[in-house]
């Protein structure tokens, strides 16, 4: 009788190549959240405005001061 760790591994190479020949309709819920984004757009805006807003500012008080 095959050990545990024989089984797992026979269990996952079988699901590799089971998924090999499929094309998935939509992808899993692990490959979304890897593809995302760990700062939320929202954050990234707050973040572009404080940094750009400050070398505009800077810019200017270079200039005309």
């Amino acid at each position: 009788m095959p050990t545990e760790f024989e089984l797992r591994k026979r269990n996952s190479q079988f699901a590799e190549k089971s998924r090999a020949g499929k094309n998935p309709i939509k992808p899993s819920r692990q490959e979304r959240l890897s593809k995302r984004s760990p700062v939320s757009l929202w954050a990234l805006g707050i973040i572009l405005f404080v940094v750009v807003g400050g070398v505009i500012f800077e810019l200017l008080r270079l200039f005309f001061l």
